[in-house]
């Protein structure tokens, strides 16, 4: 079992398949369900923006998106084990791509718009975009490293009708170089954020990037597991980082699971920070 340079097992391989049934099958079996759990958050927050801001159709850029994950989720009123049983279910290796997608295409159809919102995805994975956009579930995409460079192009023209911007699990693999260059797209308007963050990865640097742009920054009370490890060889390794970083593990990731927090950075004096669900 191999593991990447944060000390996670790599799973690099379900990311860049043509299509997502590799990644559901892979982690249906590791218990992933964290794009669950930041549903009722990320609707919220959505339901927030329009209200304060009076935009009825805001644009979320769901950074490190894979296959339109949130944006199946939230656009399609979707659960992540409706979402296992769509890929990863008996009869769905019958599929070719294209049926797939075309599959994919009539249920977005059946429940588009159950929360009003307009998706980018933004990934380094081709595949994995292209698959999101051919069948639906994001409305646009960005195929870009923003940790190497500035967004140039059209792809800055995609990321400067940020409206709010999301991710569930990149930040570690992507740090604030990224998460600065998508809010500085938009010019002097700011999106809102919210980020869930595995614990072993620090936000500081990323609400002190964000700070320096105007944004204050509220970590939501409560712990939301990830996934299981998956392996023990992983566990300890994730656990020595934690207690490298001086994080007490017990109860949480010594009890087998991933676990993130979940940060909300709004530019100051755009309303309160509630740290609620919708």
């Amino acid at each position: 079992m191999a593991f990447d340079a944060t000390g996670k097992v790599s799973l690099d391989h379900i990311y860049v398949a043509p299509d997502p049934r590799p990644y559901f099958t892979t982690l249906r079996d590791l218990d992933y369900c964290i794009p669950q759990l930041a549903k009722p958050y990320f609707t919220k927050l959505i339901h927030d923006y329009r209200h304060a801001t009076g935009v009825a159709v805001p644009t979320v850029v769901d950074v490190g998106c894979s296959y339109g994950i949130n944006a199946a989720l939230l656009r399609c009123d979707a659960s992540i084990d409706e979402l296992y049983e769509r890929y990863a279910g008996p009869g769905a290796a019958d599929l070719d791509r294209d049926a797939l997608a075309a599959r994919d295409r009539a249920f977005v159809r059946s429940r588009r718009d159950l929360v009003p919102a307009r998706f980018v995805g933004l990934d380094r994975s081709a595949p994995a975009l292209g698959y999101a956009t051919a069948a639906g579930l994001l409305d646009d995409a960005v195929c870009a490293d923003l940790e190497a460079a500035d967004p140039a192009g059209d792809d800055h023209r995609k990321l400067a009708a940020a409206d709010i911007v999301v991710s569930t699990g990149c930040l570690g693999y992507v740090t604030e170089r990224t998460v600065r260059r998508v809010a500085e797209a938009p010019g002097g308007r700011r999106p809102w954020m919210a980020h869930f963050v595995l614990r072993m990865f620090p936000y500081d640097p990323v609400a002190d990037s964000l700070g320096e742009l105007g944004y204050e920054t509220t970590a939501v009370e409560g712990l939301f597991k990830q996934r299981r490890f998956a392996s023990p060889q992983e566990q300890a390794g994730v656990l020595d980082r934690l207690a490298g970083l001086g994080i007490d593990a017990r109860g949480v990731e010594s009890d087998g699971w991933f676990y993130a927090q979940l940060y909300l950075s709004r530019p100051r004096g755009a309303g309160d920070l509630t740290p609620t669900r919708g």
